[in-house]
């Protein structure tokens, strides 16, 4: 079983989501393994807009095991949120979803930390979510 690996070498919006979508198309598993709900992208699907911030983005496609790895920065709510608003939108999220059992939580006192960091360093440009301290 051959694979596809996408690695980004840089910081920030570099084009990856767009080149997933691509390969998405011909990929059985999608799998999300690193980051959080501190980014993410718009996706035109069949004329309709999605923005996708923890969730792959082969939940677009009816036929697509999505997984979020072990690297994953999960914050639960704005999952929720996510699975929602594509449901909202016709998505089918069940079974073709997966969550990996290892993947790291962002709690309430983990967006605490990461605020009060924030203003005790100074300014230095987290988003607030809690990403950093989970």
């Amino acid at each position: 079983m051959a694979n596809t690996i996408l690695i980004g070498m840089q910081w920030g919006d570099e084009g990856k989501g767009k080149i997933i979508d691509v390969l998405t198309s011909r990929a059985h598993i999608v799998v999300r393994s690193q980051g959080g709900n501190n980014a993410g992208h718009t996706v035109i699907h069949r004329g309709v807009k999605y923005i996708l911030h923890l969730i792959p983005s082969g939940i677009l496609r009816r036929s697509k095991v999505c997984v979020i790895g072990n690297g994953v920065v999960v914050d639960p709510l704005a999952l929720v949120v996510e699975i929602d608003g594509l449901r909202k939108l016709g998505i089918k999220i069940d079974k073709n979803l997966l969550i990996s059992d290892c993947a790291h939580l962002v709690l309430p006192y983990h967006r605490i930390l990461d605020e009060q960091r924030e203003l005790r360093r100074g300014r230095i440009g987290t988003t607030k979510r809690g990403i950093g301290p989970a």
